[in-house]
């Protein structure tokens, strides 16, 4: 600990780089308080000293950015009068921390040459059904359209009530904090089970009303067109609440089986999670977007075969950047060594065509450890 902290000191005292049309970031996340804050019912000021931590160790690693989960079950890391406040600070949806989480995180970020993107989950309601909800949550003011998938209740992507909600609480924090993006997870339909099988998602009456409102798309194309609308949505609510904010989403890092050939697919993210991203970058609907490419280089999911497809004219052919997401947690999860890092973020800055590129690391918290001496890497990537 010593050294990293010294590392750290040593870094920091360096002079700014000069602002970079790349996005290089890491995620961090506050569902189950993954990252931040590290655990429920901190005081505001141990609450304040884990975020500079985390915002010093993004600065020493060289980043730019971090995004900031400030919407992980339709709650707020902020001051809302649209959504109660998250029981990730507190331990209790609906209760104050005493201070606005994300007003504090810009002013840090800014005091270290980094921007905060605003990151929200768009249609989780809960991550576990068994924590109490605030009585103003959507999934109390929308009950018809949550529907509970395991343990965690989900809110229908068919409801343009859900969706009109979910714009409103962009534009909120788009126009109130001086954020520089908006971004979105890869949660819009539920994952498959672990057997592979897509879960009983409940949404029979919303294809039903739009059939007989004169729809005629079955129900996975449907289904793709309700994600599609929110997104082309956003992307108009973004850009209209402040010129210049940038918009991305993370989606799974396979488009679908045969996409590229050479790899193989097992979850679906066209089949199965009902989610068509060339459809995002072909209409010019996001800024970027950073595909979870969370495997190693040269194995039956590899690392540059993806991004090469990701970034060919033939799946992009707009040339939106592309900037991989990089599962540095796999350090510790499964057993990588810190120059699989280094090979991936090499691989990402040699392939073409990149008209801007960067990457985005998952998570914050082994950069923040320094874990496998990965830091120094990841600068001088």
């Amino acid at each position: 600990m010593k050294k990293l902290t010294l590392l750290l000191l040593a870094i920091a005292s360096l002079p700014f780089a000069p602002a970079r049309a790349e996005l290089q970031g890491a995620w961090i996340s506050s569902v189950h308080n993954i990252n931040w804050p590290s655990k429920q019912g901190l005081p505001a000021a141990a609450q304040k000293a884990e975020a500079v931590r985390l915002l010093d160790a993004a600065r020493a690693a060289g980043l730019n950015a971090v995004m900031l989960q400030v919407r992980p079950e339709s709650d707020a890391l902020y001051q809302s009068r649209l959504e109660p406040w998250s029981r990730f600070l507190t331990g209790t949806q609906g209760s104050s921390p005493g201070y606005d989480p994300l007003e504090f995180f810009i002013a840090e970020a800014s005091k270290r040459g980094l921007a905060v993107h605003a990151w929200i989950n768009p249609y989780r309601a809960a991550a576990n059904t068994s924590h109490p909800r605030a009585a103003g949550h959507i999934s109390r003011r929308y009950p018809q359209y949550a529907y509970r998938i395991g343990t965690v209740l989900w809110m229908d992507p068919g409801s343009l009530q859900v969706r009109a909600h979910i714009n409103s609480v962009v534009r909120d924090i788009a126009t109130r904090y001086d954020i520089a993006g908006v971004h979105l997870d890869d949660y819009f339909y539920p994952y498959p089970t672990p057997k592979g099988g897509l879960p009983n998602f409940p949404d029979d009456k919303t294809y039903s009303a739009y059939r007989a409102a004169g729809g005629t798309l079955a129900k996975p194309d449907w289904r793709r067109q309700n994600v599609n609308a929110l997104v082309s949505e956003l992307a108009r609510t973004v850009r209209t609440a402040r010129p210049g904010l940038r918009f991305g989403i993370s989606p799974f890092g396979i488009y679908t089986k045969g996409a590229p050939a050479d790899v193989k697919a097992g979850v679906d993210q066209y089949h199965q999670l009902f989610a068509d991203p060339l459809a995002w970058m072909r209409n010019g609907w996001v800024d970027y977007l950073s595909p979870q490419l969370y495997w190693r280089e040269g194995g039956p999911q590899s690392f540059s075969s993806l991004l090469r497809w990701w970034r060919s004219p033939a799946a992009n052919p707009r040339g939106v950047p592309i900037v991989p997401g990089v599962a540095v947690d796999r350090m510790a999860s499964h057993g990588w060594g810190s120059d699989e890092i280094g090979r991936q973020l090499r691989i990402e800055k040699d392939t073409t065509p990149r008209p801007s590129g960067g990457f985005l690391l998952w998570n914050i918290g082994p950069v923040a450890k320094n874990t496998k001496s990965v830091l120094p890497l990841i600068r001088a990537n």
